[in-house]
């Protein structure tokens, strides 16, 4: 049988520990990152290049969605993760801190990819709408809506062009 000092001595052992990871947890971290780059075009160009990836798997399943070859839930996943890697662009452009003369093009591509997230976002209502079996008048305004937002989304690109260096 265990004697109450042994006892004692383990709770609070395990009392120090909990309270460790507790502080390390609740204390915040000094160590913001920053993602460097020194290629400014290239970047530029490769994040393009996924933008224009994503824009065109989204595109095929919202098409898909539309004509009734996908699900509503089906293509509710498949926002959530293009969301997921829009989001991810969006993050490393905040953190990659370009040099002056790329800032204005960087700050209207990222813009870009902000309105290209809420174009996927507002395809999911449309999908919600869908399956809901929302009225004719509201689908037809969510579509309305949806190009607007991607016609907004491809201005920025088009501006982040015209201001590289």
């Amino acid at each position: 049988m265990a004697s109450k000092k042994g006892i004692a001595v383990t709770a609070i052992i395990l009392a120090a520990i909990t309270g460790a990871s507790f502080l390390l947890w609740v204390i915040p971290q000094e160590n913001e990152s920053t993602f460097v780059v020194t290629d400014y075009q290239g970047y530029l160009d490769g994040v393009e290049n996924i933008h224009e990836v994503l824009q065109e798997s989204i595109d095929i399943e919202y098409q898909n969605l539309r004509n009734g070859k996908i699900s509503p839930e089906d293509y509710i996943i498949v926002t959530e993760v293009t969301s997921s890697q829009v989001t991810t662009q969006i993050s490393e452009f905040i953190t990659s801190k370009p040099s002056e003369q790329w800032q204005e093009s960087y700050i209207n591509y990222m813009d870009a990819m902000k309105k290209f997230n809420e174009y996927i976002l507002e395809t999911k209502v449309l999908a919600n709408q869908i399956q809901n079996g929302s009225s004719d008048e509201e689908i037809s305004q969510t579509i309305e809506k949806i190009e607007s937002i991607k016609s907004e989304s491809m201005e920025f690109v088009k501006k982040s062009n015209e201001l590289r260096p």
